[in-house]
């Protein structure tokens, strides 16, 4: 190698090593004794490969915990449920990014940070009755169970349902999952310890509130973009309720439970 040009003259290969460990490199030498160089390849780079138990824990290290969801359970709630085997085959490989990922039929999975929300927000001890309207993905459906004692989830989609149920069927002894209408038709035998709605809407229903226990509470996203608020609702004495503002985000509407149109004169 020529120490001040740093190029290789003819037949000296012995430098070219680490550019072989990236793909082929061939040097044509326009006259002996010059120094010519002319780079001629083909650069291979290496199959890419996901290592998904590390994207998993940056998930909750980079993009959870500094959204203040910092309970030890939910956590490692996070940890239990591969969020991989619950998102489309097409988007594996960010499923644990930060972003909505679609479901299909204009349905989205919710962002992992407001997931965190949602669980931390619901202080589960382990032996809660909950009710999760809108399963999606199903997702957030095993992260509950791994909370609480009991999940029973409605969805109104079909083809989610049944995708949601297959993904589930490991935790049928915990989960139950529904094909129905929670605003027509459902009728719950019992009521329960803690509701979330995975959908956004206008205005919180008077049945959601009717179905929760004494000191149940219930998460749901409310209002109308580019204003829609993320509120804690739980029953207190006398049957009354106390809604407590948590944080701003944006959310797909439940199917039914979008802003009436307002026609304009």
């Amino acid at each position: 190698m020529n120490p001040d040009t740093g190029w290789i003259p003819d037949g000296d290969f012995r430098h070219c090593a680490s550019l072989n460990a990236c793909g082929s490199l061939r040097f044509a030498v326009e006259s002996a004794g010059a120094y010519h160089f002319r780079p001629l390849f083909t650069l291979i780079l290496p199959i890419m490969t996901i290592d998904l138990n590390l994207a998993r824990e940056n998930m909750i290290e980079q993009q959870i915990r500094p959204w203040e969801v910092l309970d030890p359970r939910v956590l490692d709630s996070f940890r239990a449920v591969p969020r991989d085997r619950f998102v489309p085959e097409a988007y594996r490989d960010v499923a644990y990014s930060d972003v909505a990922i679609p479901l299909g039929d204009g349905e989205h999975m919710m962002k992992p940070v407001v997931e965190g929300r949602v669980l931390q927000a619901l202080d589960l001890a382990g032996s809660e009755n909950v009710l999760e309207i809108g399963t999606g993905s199903g997702y957030l459906t095993a992260c509950l169970a791994t909370l609480a004692g009991r999940v029973t989830s409605v969805e109104i989609n079909e083809r989610l349902f049944n995708a949601a149920r297959e993904r589930l069927a490991n935790r049928a002894d915990s989960v139950t999952v529904l094909l129905a209408d929670a605003l027509a038709g459902f009728k719950p035998e019992q009521r329960f310890d803690a509701i979330v709605v995975t959908g956004a809407v206008a205005a919180i229903p008077k049945l959601f509130l009717d179905w929760l226990a004494p000191a149940g509470r219930l998460f749901a996203v409310r209002g109308q973009s580019p204003a829609m608020e993320a509120v804690l609702v739980t029953r207190v004495d006398g049957g009354s309720h106390r809604t407590d503002s948590l944080f701003e985000t944006e959310l797909g509407y439940l199917r039914g439970a979008e802003p009436k149109p307002v026609f304009a004169l």
